[in-house]
């Protein structure tokens, strides 16, 4: 099994994610090749939490340009995580 470290790369935090917050779902980036019951392990191994819920998806890359040049932003998977009710919040998003 993958380390649960290298399943959730980092949190994200937007205006949107701060709002799913108070109906108990969390919003990682997670690693491209993770299924849903990886990413539901690594959750309730690093935060100690019970898992409802896992809902992917894939999020492409936008094109950018810097002077002439053309390039792409990786593409990358998101996953929206529900947490039971009875499990406490994530110490990560306190204070947001």
């Amino acid at each position: 099994m993958k380390d649960p470290r290298d399943i959730i790369k980092r949190p994200v935090i937007t205006e949107r994610t701060a709002d799913m917050m108070s109906s108990n779902k969390y919003v990682f980036e997670v690693d491209l090749r993770a299924n849903k019951t990886e990413i539901k392990d690594a959750v309730q191994r690093i935060f100690d939490v019970k898992v409802l819920n896992v809902n992917t998806l894939r999020v492409k890359g936008k094109p950018k340009r810097v002077g002439k040049y053309l390039g792409k932003r990786s593409d990358w998977k998101k996953a929206i995580v529900q947490l039971s009710e009875d499990s406490k919040a994530l110490e990560f998003f306190e204070g947001i």
